[in-house]
């Protein structure tokens, strides 16, 4: 097996449930049950038979709602904690930031704490020695280097944690959620030295509810829904199928019905059939009130999340008198790619405050035929899937 390699196969894993017995015959059943060789039913499984493959230089992320198993299935892997059931192989180095502070001795100094990581990576104190300065520079803990972990903010920990992981030449690569504790221009760097690891054949396991971010970094993915593998696949269709299921959790939570009601929506082109990039989409609303209303529409275009790729409303107060309104909102130039899509909307009486009418919910989907978005370039983030027409002459000196 080549460094790099993480293969999971059929891993199982269960936690015993916080609960406390009330009466001290609940106790004695528990023993009795064990005697008698019955599984208790104090258990639950965060992971249930999943199965990968990674080779050295891929990149895969996992995605899921929390609860789902993805830091459960990280900390396996890091050896943090181990599988009920099933196999796990991996060859060469692991590098992990699992949690702000993993790996980090408080009151050790950061310069002991990189060397410390060195060691027990296995690396030699002069290879520690070679990248100090450049993990010290990435971390910008020139001026705090020799103080102790323990007087560092989490940001600062964090920093710290993240350029020993990825500097010290690690076979794999493990990172979950903690870049959120960054700020916006260290999240860019952490992306671009995930990057440079990958260019070196470093494999990438990314766990982040930063699905824009998720895109830029892997090619692979894996959703985990309840402990269990929904979908693994090219990371497009993996977050293709998360974002809609998340949408269709959504629409059945939906009570589109306030203070006012949705009674009718819908989405048409003029011709009639599926709206095109570039194309014109009429969004019709009928809104029942029982009284008089002056109220903010506002309509927004998802992926599936509730994140909008972009928002549009009147520029005014709307008067909703009782009965009947009907609402007709109209994009002449549809800006969006191929793919499927999720209208959202909401209707407030004071938008500043957010003094809610209806809440901002999903109302329909549609889809849109034309042009594939391209793919962005590694670690490049790309927060909505516009289509924008241009014009490009490039000549030879």
């Amino acid at each position: 097996m080549r460094d790099g390699t993480i293969v999971g196969e059929e891993i199982w894993k269960r936690f015993r449930l916080d609960e406390r017995p009330t009466y001290l015959q609940d106790r004695i059943a528990g023993v009795g049950d064990r005697l008698r060789g019955r599984e208790s039913e104090s258990w639950r499984w965060a992971l249930g038979d999943v199965s990968f493959r990674a080779e050295p230089g891929e990149s895969w992320a996992l995605v899921g709602a929390n609860g789902a198993g993805k830091s459960t299935l990280l900390k396996i892997i890091s050896r943090v904690m181990y599988q009920t059931a099933g196999k796990l192989e991996m060859a060469g180095r692991v590098g992990a930031l699992i949690e702000v502070r993993a790996g980090i001795t408080p009151l050790l100094t950061g310069r002991e704490n990189i060397y410390l990581t060195g060691s027990i990576m296995g690396l030699h104190r002069s290879d520690v020695a070679r990248r100090f300065d450049e993990i010290v520079a990435f971390a910008e803990l020139e001026g705090a280097v020799d103080r102790q972990v323990k007087y560092y903010s989490s940001g600062m920990q964090m920093r710290l944690g993240f350029a020993v992981a990825a500097h010290l030449q690690p076979d794999i690569l493990l990172v979950d959620e903690v870049l959120a504790v960054g700020d916006a221009s260290f999240q860019q760097r952490c992306l671009d030295q995930i990057r440079a690891v990958l260019s070196e054949g470093t494999t990438l396991l990314f766990v982040s509810h930063d699905l824009a971010a998720v895109e830029a970094s892997c090619s692979n993915g894996i959703w985990l829904h309840n402990g269990e593998v929904k979908t693994t696949g090219p990371i497009r269709e993996v977050l293709s199928a998360y974002r809609g299921a998340v949408e269709g959790d959504a629409k059945s939570r939906a009570d589109i019905e306030g203070l006012i009601r949705v009674s009718e929506i819908e989405t048409v082109t003029p011709d009639g059939g599926l709206a095109k990039t570039g194309g014109q989409l009429d969004v019709n609303l009928t809104l029942h009130s029982d009284e008089r209303y002056r109220a903010w529409v506002y309509l927004g275009v998802t992926e599936g999340a509730a994140t909008p790729i972009f928002l549009l409303n009147p520029g005014r107060e709307t008067i909703l008198e009782p009965g009947d309104t009907h609402v007709k909102c109209s994009i002449s130039s549809l800006p969006l790619p191929s793919g499927k899509y999720y209208l959202w909307g909401g209707i407030y009486r004071n938008w500043t405050q957010g003094e809610e009418l209806v809440g901002w919910q999903p109302l329909a989907e549609f889809d849109v035929y034309g042009p594939e978005l391209d793919a962005a370039p590694r670690a490049v983030v790309r927060l909505s899937p516009l289509h924008i027409d241009s014009e490009w002459a490039i000549d030879a000196a």
